[in-house]
């Protein structure tokens, strides 16, 4: 199995055999996505054959609410919806088009990040908008969901417990940030909406802001709407607070060494991610979980520190010593103490494992 994970500045190839043992995971800078095709032709000289492939693709419109295997005419259409996420389908696209000329006989299926939130109820996916607007299929689709639905099926395999009847809230910690309310297997809520920009603060994307803000902008600062998308996907987040990166771990040391614009980032930061996991529990009635994962979740035992340490209301106790031996090498865990009401747990981020899942359900090989 060829996975095929495109990012905006990376393309990452992994190739899992028949028990999903990993046989190849790659990492390779992208400079621009003209030049994703290369990459990926020079990629593939050192991967083992495979029998098929699996691509993530973000954003998958009101089309795709599962997986699909690629056909005539599907790569037009996810190109068609570049502009709802400009940073990730249009070096995805380029990536499918490639593999297809490279292997035409290779079964290929496209893996949505959103598909896992097609089962948002209609209160979590409408917005308050006039109703012609709505018909435009304006509406909160959410992100992450290769990751989320990962997390959420491991957190329960560690906690020993069937996905029916569990509640948890699952955070996606990486340069791009969301939290997914997933109850009894499935997503009911989650802080991503039309595009990749709404809900946490992350690394370069601002999170939610008031749309009246904008529209100030606009006129006062007479900005096109390319300039203002610009500023609040490459411009914003944790590098336009900090003014010092838009790497977590960066801002972390600028904060202690008394850079008052990285101190006000991480509180922010923070700010914003305890508010949203007590929104994601509201949608639940509880948690019995937060599950962290992503880059930041899995790695900077500080942050999840930081993030616990406002969340006691919910039950979270989390056992310090435990927490500084999770992340980096060492294996998924409970962190939290053994008496709390709601877990805390690391997962090891594996979108590979689940769009080979995804794959399989699909295609025989």
């Amino acid at each position: 199995m060829l996975v095929v994970n495109s990012g905006s500045s990376s393309l990452k190839l992994s190739v899992l055999g028949p028990a999903d043992e990993l046989l190849m995971d790659v990492d390779l800078p992208v400079s621009d996505p003209g030049s994703v095709g290369d990459v990926l032709e020079e990629g593939l000289r050192h991967a083992p054959d495979a029998d098929a492939a699996g691509h993530r693709v973000v954003h998958g419109g009101t089309e795709s609410r599962a997986a699909i295997v690629l056909g005539a005419g599907d790569d037009d259409r996810l190109a068609r919806l570049a502009e709802l996420a400009p940073l990730h389908n249009p070096p995805a696209v380029a990536a499918i088009r490639c593999l297809q000329a490279l292997r035409p006989a290779l079964p290929e299926v496209a893996c949505f990040d959103t598909a896992f939130h097609a089962t948002l109820p209609a209160e979590a996916f409408t917005y308050a908008l006039p109703d012609a607007w709505r018909g435009l299929g304006l509406r909160r689709f959410g992100f992450h969901g290769l990751s989320h639905a990962w997390a959420a099926r491991r957190a329960a395999e560690i906690l020993g417990r069937p996905p029916r009847g569990l509640r948890l809230v699952t955070a996606h910690l990486g340069s791009g940030a969301s939290l997914a309310a997933v109850s009894g297997g499935r997503s009911v809520d989650t802080t991503m909406g039309f595009t990749p920009l709404e809900g946490l603060v992350m690394a370069t994307r601002s999170g939610s802001v008031d749309p009246g803000l904008l529209l100030w902008v606009l006129r006062h600062e007479q900005l096109t709407v390319d300039e203002l998308e610009d500023a609040l996907t490459r411009r914003a987040g944790l590098l336009g607070l900090s003014g010092v990166s838009d790497d977590l771990r960066r801002v972390f040391e600028a904060a202690d060494s008394g850079d008052d614009r990285s101190r006000l980032a991480v509180g922010v930061y923070v700010h914003r991610l305890r508010a949203a996991v007590g929104e994601m529990a509201a949608a639940m009635d509880g948690t019995d979980a937060l599950v962290f994962t992503g880059g930041a979740g899995e790695h900077s035992g500080r942050l999840r520190r930081d993030a616990c340490a406002g969340l006691g209301f919910l039950g979270v106790e989390l056992d310090d010593a435990r927490n500084d031996r999770a992340g980096g090498g060492a294996p998924d865990a409970v962190v939290s103490w053994d008496h709390a009401r709601t877990a805390v747990v690391v997962v090891h981020a594996r979108e590979d494992l689940e769009i080979a899942r995804q794959v399989r359900s699909l295609v025989a090989i």
